[in-house]
């Protein structure tokens, strides 16, 4: 018996392990899911057909199934207003799949299917960019920032700074996962400038608020650039080489999907671009990078995030020679001018940067998330120059039979200048925070509170000797003075306490209405001021016309002082400067329609900022200097439009137009006017002209430095009807003039004008190697690679050489003339990109 029990349980157990043994083993489908600009899509159900399993993407459009082991099956994606795609897939046991898809807009339900606006459109001022737009977009800076500049406009293609709506570059805010950015503060032009800290191939969602933004925010009065890097799905990653740019990163999941990294690693040197510059010389420019971004999941409610970022730039610079050229038309003469410059001396400036900052994030219930943050900031800026420049200025011939072509045949002036400084600063920002958010039936309530120190060490050392026709300006007798001469040290501590709530609530009943109503706070110890800014944000869903949302913003958005706010022309820190404080008020529409079968949104916004208590400043280049011994108010108005769509099917392109008037009154701004006894105005006050009487002229309202009239922007893309695998992509900029400042001069504040800007990039780019294609077609030398893109680009199309800044000239006669200083011309770039 016990000999029959035994075989008994002998023949059970190998009869068990033979059918566990024959269970195929799990296999799995993963993937991401975009839409047609390829930006990431959240929360699209993928399920498999006549099935109740399936999964749904997260905020980076990843997912992960698991699925039918060795069968045929069929993979259902859907996500309202976009068309249902359906997959048919047979994977091996044990094995993985990688399927990425793209939805379309379902133009058909885009009539109806308002009722579940999504966020993008119900928030004013908000414009939701792809980063994939980014990758493609032909411009000599590149990134995201090249993409906002179709929005705003811009002046200068060798800067990734923009102004937003009248202000300056100063009063933007920008996060990277919720951690605000900072950027170097002495560069004086685009020539100098790095790398952005924003890195494209990390990117995965890209929030710009061009006005009207959320108590969430911080405390600065234009834009906010909201940026979110990819959380990863599998290992991969990309290279890309090109004449001005290289770079390489890295991603991955760990064990379990626990784990995540991305690291991403650049390196810029535009030597090539300054070569065509009308300074000759030995430029030797370079930018390089480091960027990481962990995450790591503790469990099923705990989050911990780190990212660091580290930037190098260098700008050696030995000038040796320029030629400027300028015509001059009037009724009496026109003529062109020329000036030519031989330098001596040298440029040597330093830039680095370092950026650390740890998150952990609690989710306590499905209702309720908690988020701390920890971040260090500091920033390192050596400049030194010592530039010595002698020019001959006056008519240049261009008559090209003569042998005295290009050179100067009628001299007005003569002279010389040279420029020294050895400045150095640097500031250590460190901060700690907490935000909060909690859901509550139709509402959500946000709260955060941050706590930053801000220490800056600065040394300046600079001063400038102008001399003309052999005598330094100012002249005085016996004695030799400089021009200008700026010797400082400054150390500043600084402590801020800032904080908002805010309740988002969504109103479903006859009509459908989103409201944000919330409060910010900001005081430091710096001039104990206390700041307090109501802000409010409503959407409105007409319910008859479900494709119209309305939307309207109103608040106050205060700015406090920081750095380049407190210093003084003589470099000296004004500890005392309140805060510029401004209210603003918006009010725009959002409409979806068809033409053409194929989907388009029309954006329209009106804006009114009112501002006061504003710190003056001056934009030369890139450069932004305050009068922080200055007040003013000022104003700006405007309006903005802006089309997006498939103007070519399947290729989304936008198109931007911008309007506005922008204007400011310097409290106290005047001069005199001074009267011989013969009651004629005195030009120059000599021994045989000497003042009887004056007239005091207050200057009143003036254009801003940021101001402009019109500004367009585009980016249209297209492709070969004959083969989807070759497209262009077209970057076009225009804007109307713009002021510049005659410096120290009161009378003529802002009466110079910088001519329009036009400027178009034009891209081509082919595939040539794709693994979804070759996909059951054997072997290939190429098989680690997913892609290979190669792309041709020329740089200013129409070769416009556009002006920057000017260079003030005086003849033999003490007349002023301008000298503009030019960007860059036509030039062509060519990149390498493989993903894998």
């Amino acid at each position: 018996m016990r000999i029959l029990l035994r075989i008994l349980i002998w023949l059970a157990i190998n009869a068990m392990s033979g059918w566990v043994s024959a269970q195929p083993k799990p296999s799995y489908v993963l993937g991401r899911v975009t839409d047609s600009a390829g930006r990431m899509m959240p929360g699209v159900s993928v399920s498999l057909l006549d099935r109740r399993s399936g999964a749904v993407t997260d905020d980076s459009g990843n997912y992960r199934l698991r699925i039918p082991s060795a069968r045929a099956f069929a993979l259902v994606f859907s996500a309202t207003g976009y068309r249902n795609e359906q997959r048919n897939l047979f994977i091996a046991a044990g094995a993985e799949r990688r399927l990425d898809v793209r939805l379309l807009p379902d133009t058909s339900a885009l009539k109806e299917v308002v009722v579940n606006a999504p966020a993008d459109r119900r928030q004013t001022g908000l414009i939701r960019l792809s980063p994939t737009d980014a990758r493609s977009l032909p411009s000599v800076t590149g990134g995201i920032e090249g993409l906002i500049k179709i929005f705003v406009g811009s002046n200068n293609e060798l800067t990734s700074q923009y102004s937003v709506r009248g202000g300056n570059y100063d009063e933007n805010l920008i996060y990277v996962n919720d951690f605000e950015i900072f950027r170097p503060y002495l560069v004086r032009s685009g020539q100098q400038e790095g790398l952005s800290f924003i890195n494209p191939e990390l990117t995965g969602r890209v929030d710009f608020y061009n006005g009207g933004f959320a108590a969430v925010y911080g405390d600065k009065m234009s834009s906010v650039l909201d940026i979110k890097y990819r959380k990863p799905y599998r290992t991969g990653g990309t290279a890309y080489a090109s004449l001005l740019e290289q770079g390489l990163h890295l991603e991955g999941v760990g064990r379990k999907g626990r784990f995540t990294y991305l690291i991403g690693a650049r390196n810029r040197t535009n030597r090539n671009l300054f070569a065509s510059q009308e300074t000759k010389g030995s430029y030797i420019p370079s930018s390089a990078d480091l960027q990481g971004n962990l995450r790591w999941r503790s469990g099923s409610r705990w989050e911990w995030e780190g990212l660091f970022g580290l930037t190098r730039t260098r700008f050696d610079f030995a000038p040796e020679y320029a030629k400027l050229t300028s015509s001059v038309f009037s009724p009496l003469f026109s003529a062109n001018l020329g000036m030519d410059i031989f330098f001596d001396g040298a440029e040597r400036d330093r830039y680095a940067t370092d950026m650390a900052g740890i998150s952990a994030t609690f989710q306590a219930r499905p209702s309720l998330e908690l988020k701390w943050l920890a971040s260090r900031f500091s920033n390192t800026e050596q400049e030194a120059y010592d530039i010595g420049g002698y020019y001959v200025f006056g008519e240049r011939d261009f008559d090209r039979s003569r042998p005295t072509f290009g050179e100067i045949v009628n001299p007005l002036g003569v002279g010389g200048y040279h420029q020294y400084a050895r400045n150095r600063l640097r500031i250590d920002a460190t901060g700690i925070g907490h935000k909060g958010k909690w859901t509550r039936g139709d509402h959500v309530i946000q709260w955060g509170l941050n706590l930053d120190h801000t220490k800056i060490s600065d040394r300046l050392n600079e001063w400038e000797r102008v001399d003309s026709a052999g005598y330094t300006l100012p002249y005085r007798p016996g004695s030799l003075r400089l021009t200008s001469v700026i010797k400082s040290a400054a150390e500043l501590e600084a402590l801020r306490l800032s904080g908002h709530i805010q309740d988002n609530m969504v109103f479903r009943g006859a009509q459908d209405i989103t409201l944000q109503a919330g409060l910010r706070f900001n005081v430091n110890d710096l001039n104990g001021e206390w700041l307090i800014s109501p802000r409010l944000q409503a959407a409105w869903v007409p319910k008859r016309q479900k494709q119209y949302i309305w939307r309207a913003a109103a608040g106050a958005y205060h700015q406090p002082p920081f750095y380049r706010e407190l210093r003084l022309y003589n470099g000296t820190l004004n500890t005392t400067q309140p805060a510029q404080r401004s209210w603003q008020a918006v009010a725009g529409l959002d409409r979806l329609f068809t033409a053409w079968q194929r989907p388009f949104r029309l954006t329209a916004e009106l804006y009114h900022k009112q501002l006061f208590r504003v710190v003056p400043y001056d934009i030369d280049n890139v450069r932004i200097r305050y009068r922080g011994d200055l007040s003013a108010r000022a104003h700006a108005t405007g309006l903005e439009l802006r089309l997006s769509g498939e103007w070519v099917k399947d290729a989304e392109s936008w198109l931007s137009l911008g309007f506005m008037r922008t204007r400011e009154d310097i409290t106290g701004d005047h001069y005199q006017q001074f009267f011989n006894r013969a009651g004629e105005p005195i030009t120059a006050q000599t021994a045989d002209q000497v003042p009887a009487d004056s007239v005091r002229h207050d200057i009143g309202w003036l254009r801003r430095p940021t101001d402009r009239l019109f500004t367009m922007g585009l980016f249209f893309q297209d492709y070969l009807s004959t083969n989807r695998n070759i497209k262009v992509h077209l970057n076009l900029l225009a804007g109307s003039n713009m002021p510049y400042n005659i410096p120290q001069s009161v009378r003529y504040r802002n009466a110079l004008i910088i001519e329009p800007y036009i400027r178009a990039d034009l891209g081509f780019s082919a595939l040539l190697y794709d693994e979804e294609k070759r996909r059951g077609k054997g072997k290939s030398l190429w098989k680690p690679m997913r892609s290979l893109w190669a792309s041709l680009e020329v740089f200013n199309l129409l070769d416009r050489r556009n002006t920057i800044s000017y260079q003030l000239i005086k003849d033999f006669s003490n007349t002023v003339f301008t000298m503009p200083n030019r960007l860059t011309p036509r030039l062509a770039n060519l990149k390498i990109l493989a993903r894998f």
